[in-house]
């Protein structure tokens, strides 16, 4: 728990936001986020998730911080994936009709 409490804290100094604002923020008051940080008290999940939307940050980024858990969007970066099969001229049919419905198989078969 120390590891997200000390997340917190640095990506909130790294922000520029103080104690102050981002209880405000969450609707408590400097003094109970204050025992929260210092872990005298106990921070719970619905209180996390709110401290995670200020940051404008999902739960499991904060938790794993600096590291993301899950690579945002659109980084650049795709896989693309070939797969060649043999097939008799009939198997290509009935198989055309599965993976992609009879409608697109016709459209595949006269290209």
């Amino acid at each position: 728990m120390n590891s997200i409490l000390e997340n917190i804290d640095t990506i909130r100094r790294n922000r520029g936001y103080s104690q102050e604002y981002l209880a405000m923020q969450i609707g408590m008051k400097q003094a109970g986020f204050s025992l929260i940080m210092s872990g005298e008290r106990e921070l719970k999940y619905s209180t996390l998730l709110q401290i995670a939307n200020v940051l404008q940050m999902s739960v499991i980024d904060l938790i794993t911080f600096p590291d993301k858990y899950v690579m945002a969007k659109g980084n650049g970066t795709s896989t693309e994936a070939v797969l060649q099969i043999k097939l008799d001229s009939d198997k290509k049919d009935q198989i055309l009709n599965i993976v992609f419905g009879e409608q697109i198989a016709e459209l595949l078969k006269s290209r």
